[in-house]
């Protein structure tokens, strides 16, 4: 038997690279779907019940590539197939997207680009666990740290570049996409390709037998996996009150003329009380041998520190997307004073937004190299609290400072907290998990990424509407609050899921 070997410096930069292509994607998505979709006419109570195609695609995507990537080898590997089918999608949907004709097409674009974005990322984070030894794991993830930030950094930023250095116009008629918009997709695309492209054919993986002869030599004995199955009744049971609860909030929204984003959340619990019925029924009739089956199983056997961390997930991803969809709203009205998404202040302030978010990216990437070490001597716990706290503190600044060009300095928390959120929970995830089902549990926890998201789509608007006049700078109120919380929360995670 052998033990897993550490990998060297470039083994690792190489496997954690095309992150700067997905990043690319998704920060573009991020500083610019808002815009898009302001352009085309949304008005901003909308925008979150629009933006709800990217955290529902990735509730459904990711555990299902996540249990497939488990279960394949071939020729390129284990997860490297996924990475390169996720990115061929992702870039043609990059390049479709700025070229939307309507609001409906965009939204539809959202859903594609997504989907395909995710299914490339999603074992990424697997692959670090399968590839890297468990004390090399918190450095594996703060490198695809440093990607995503550097990558976020450029692509943030495309559009102004288009506009400041290349000359591009980033102006354009009401309802026209500005052409700065457009080829900074274009450059996404193909970044996005190339990248991914170099981590599947500059990497290697492990087969199955090599992954289970390491597990032999060095178990894991805090690792556990809860093979006893949940009684069908109580499957039965929570699904009854689970689907009754949801349906009775659709009919309350509906009957009283209540925000029609509630209907997200109510269709969200129906359709899991309809999912756990239908896992009773599976199993009673001893049908269990199934992706379905197995993904529900997983999902209420979760390991302990899994359930914690989920808490901790909740809070920070629901203060990040309060920042991606109200961002550019916030900004552009509170410190460029645009009334309507259009002109020359709003296209400024929809510029300037990309330049922060292009900085706060770039501080995560300075943050990613210092991470590893810090958490080895307070430990991923503490370090997490620290960065969180910082990251609460800059989002809650927007409302206080006037001038736009000092919420770089905002921008420096949020880095630390966006570096933090994208390694640490992982650090201390993978080392509790199962090797044979590291995939399926990384799909498992971003529903934590997800849940968070439906319920800022559902609420921030209404929240906004009903106490703050829709003045959007507000949501990055609520949302660095939020993220304080989750810094707390970690505080509750097990001492024991610290890495060894």
């Amino acid at each position: 038997m052998k033990q897993k070997p550490q990998l060297n410096f470039w083994q690792i930069w190489n496997m954690c690279f095309g992150f700067l292509g997905i990043q690319m994607g998704f920060a573009l998505q991020n500083a610019n779907v808002s815009r898009i979709f302001q352009t085309l006419g949304a008005s901003i109570e909308d925008i979150p019940i629009l933006w709800i195609a990217a955290p529902l695609t990735g509730l459904f995507v990711q555990p299902i590539v996540g249990y497939m990537s488990d279960r394949t080898w071939n020729r390129l590997g284990r997860r490297r197939p996924y990475f390169l089918v996720g990115a061929i999608l992702a870039s043609l949907a990059l390049f479709v997207m700025p070229n939307s004709p309507y609001l409906w097409v965009a939204a539809g674009m959202l859903w594609i680009m997504d989907a395909s974005i995710n299914i490339s990322m999603e074992p990424f984070r697997a692959f670090v666990g399968d590839n890297l030894p468990e004390k090399q794991r918190t450095g594996g993830f703060a490198m695809q740290t440093f990607f995503i930030g550097i990558g976020a950094v450029i692509a943030s930023a495309l559009p102004w570049m288009m506009a400041n250095w290349f000359g591009i116009s980033n102006e354009a008629p009401a309802g026209v996409i500005p052409v700065s918009v457009r080829y900074s997709f274009y450059v996404g695309g193909a970044a996005f390709l190339l990248a991914v492209s170099w981590t599947v054919f500059r990497s290697s993986e492990y087969s199955p037998e090599e992954l289970a002869e390491f597990d032999q030599a060095c178990p894991a004995n805090h690792v556990g996996d809860d093979t006893a199955m949940r009684p069908a009744a109580k499957y039965r049971i929570g699904g009854i009150v689970t689907a009754v609860i949801g349906i009775a909030i659709w009919s309350w929204v509906l009957s009283a003329g209540l925000d029609k984003k509630l209907f997200v959340l109510a269709g969200g619990l129906a359709l899991f009380g309809f999912f756990q019925l239908a896992m009773a029924s599976l199993q009673n009739a001893g049908k269990t041998d199934n992706g379905f089956a197995e993904i529900m199983h997983d999902l209420f056997h979760m390991p302990k520190a899994m359930k914690q961390l989920a808490v901790v997930q909740f809070f920070s991803w629901f203060a990040l997307f309060a920042m991606w969809i109200y961002g550019t709203a916030a900004v552009t009205v509170h410190h460029y004073g645009a009334t309507e998404a259009a002109g020359a202040n709003y296209n400024d302030g929809a510029d300037w937004i990309g330049v922060l978010f292009a900085t706060y990216n770039g501080f995560a990437a300075l943050a990613a190299v210092a991470i590893p070490f810090v958490a080895n001597r307070l430990g991923c716990r503490l370090c997490h609290l620290f960065n969180l706290t910082l990251g609460g503190i800059g989002l809650i600044s927007f409302y206080f400072i006037s001038d736009p060009k000092l919420l770089i300095f905002s921008m420096v928390g949020v880095g630390f907290a966006w570096a933090s959120i994208l390694s640490l929970p992982y650090a201390l995830l993978s080392n509790n998990l199962p090797a044979h089902k590291m995939g399926v549990y990384m799909g498992i926890f971003n529903f934590f990424i997800v849940i968070p998201q439906l319920v800022a789509a559902s609420l921030l608007g209404l929240l906004l509407r009903e106490f703050f006049d829709l003045q959007a700078i507000y949501a990055l109120v609520i949302g660095g609050s939020m993220m304080i919380i989750a810094g707390l929360a970690t505080l509750l995670v097990d001492k024991s899921a610290e890495p060894g």
